[in-house]
């Protein structure tokens, strides 16, 4: 088995953890930013003032003695070191209060943790000086190991300062990536994908959604989210803010981990969060 020291290393070398700590107890939205150019600037995206949780999205390239490459999808070229420009945006969202999270993995990606060899040394800071607030596993490929590892040496480092870990499994219960680093019990904030799963993502009818949502609410994750697309062109499973409203989030609300909604994505955002954000 991978040792969790080694594991998280070159994950480590990306991501500076930050001091602003705040509470994780308010419900609230978390958007996924970083996958299209035209969705406007991160800064943009906070001063929406609708998130509060931002995951940028993706560190889509490590393990397997890979260098780890971010793609942000024409945001900034990381191996032009560009992408430290992005400092002062992160540093504005924290201001606000707002959680700024490296989602790592994606369904495009070439990623794995397969062994100790995976794990190599990186001293990259592709965000300059900017310290973020933890890590995002939306891992979609590959087997479900060393995640777990992972986790916990992430989750270690809060002895110096909180390390926030999220995670963004499919809808089917459990998930065949991540259910063994879910069942560490370390995640702060699990974000459910209710979409691309007709088995259980909404479909005129809550019943199954609501059948997964209670399995979901059930594991060790600390607050569990409703993970939607914020268009009906971004996945199938888009719900419409007016059912959102009187149909799922009155019943959902009622689980003690409830955490709030997350969105995919920024650049499919046109006033979704807005119409939600007074009800979430």
């Amino acid at each position: 088995m991978a040792n969790p020291k080694q594991a998280f290393i070159p994950l480590l070398s990306l991501v500076l953890f930050s001091l602003y700590i705040f509470s994780s107890q308010a419900a609230g939205i978390a958007i996924y930013w970083g996958q299209n150019s035209n969705e406007g600037t991160l800064a943009e995206t906070c001063n929406t003032d609708n998130y509060q949780f931002v995951n940028i999205a993706f560190l889509s390239t490590f393990g397997n003695g890979q260098t780890p490459i971010l793609n942000l999808a024409g945001h900034c070229n990381p191996a032009a070191n560009t992408c430290q420009g992005l400092s002062s945006d992160i540093k504005a969202c924290q201001g606000k209060g707002i959680k700024v999270l490296l989602s790592i993995g994606g369904i495009t990606g070439n990623y794995s943790l397969s062994s100790t060899q995976d794990a190599t040394q990186s001293n990259s800071r592709p965000f300059g000086d900017a310290v973020l607030d933890g890590v995002d596993f939306d891992i979609e490929k590959g087997s479900g190991q060393f995640w777990d590892d992972l986790a916990r040496s992430l989750s270690g480092h809060s002895q110096e300062r909180k390390v926030y870990l999220a995670a963004a499994p499919q809808c089917p219960f459990p998930d065949d990536h991540l259910d063994g680093a879910i069942k560490t019990g370390l995640f702060d904030y699990v974000w459910v994908q209710f979409y691309n799963n007709p088995s259980c993502h909404y479909a005129g009818n809550p019943n199954n959604l609501f059948n997964f949502w209670n399995q979901w609410t059930s594991t060790q994750a600390k607050q569990v989210f409703l993970g939607l697309p914020a268009a009906e062109e971004a996945a199938p499973g888009f719900i419409p803010a007016d059912v959102l409203i009187s149909q799922i989030l009155p019943t959902i609300k009622s689980s003690p981990k409830y955490g709030g909604v997350m969105l995919w994505s920024k650049q499919y955002e046109n006033g979704y969060s807005s119409a939600i954000k007074g009800s979430v």
